[in-house]
């Protein structure tokens, strides 16, 4: 069922419908379409303006999970550098390897509590720290 308006629009618009008519068209299917297009993306914004706050959320949990990430690897990262690199092999297990282990393990998280804090990186680092 069609329901019969009457609206007082702009003459520079009425301009512009009366040229669309001109070109092949009826100004009541112009008038109807636009309005449905113009309601529809007000719709739109309504649920962008409803999901903004939750994507919001969403990129400071992803943010939190990529800083948790990154702690984790600077933790890989580091203890395969002690690793390979300061660590010399035991002929067999005793107390003074045990007590040098756990000394090597207390410098271990140290060092990672420092760089943590500080923001450095040993990924890509050339060698930084190597012999602490």
């Amino acid at each position: 069922m069609k329901v019969r308006q009457n609206l007082y629009i702009d003459s520079e618009l009425s301009k512009s419908l009366d040229e669309l008519v001109r070109r092949g068209g009826n100004k009541s299917r112009i008038v109807n379409e636009a309005l449905k297009t113009w309601l529809a993306r007000r719709g739109a914004k309504e649920i962008d303006d409803l999901l903004k706050p939750r994507l919001d959320r969403l990129t400071r949990d992803i943010g939190k999970c990529r800083r948790d990430v990154e702690v984790v690897l600077e933790a890989l990262s580091l203890f395969i550098r002690y690793q390979l690199t300061v660590t010399a092999p035991l002929p067999e297990a005793d107390t003074v390897a045990l007590g040098v282990g756990n000394a090597r393990f207390e410098r271990f998280i140290a060092q990672l509590g420092r760089q943590i804090a500080g923001g450095t990186r040993t990924l890509g680092a050339a060698d930084e720290g190597a012999g602490e």
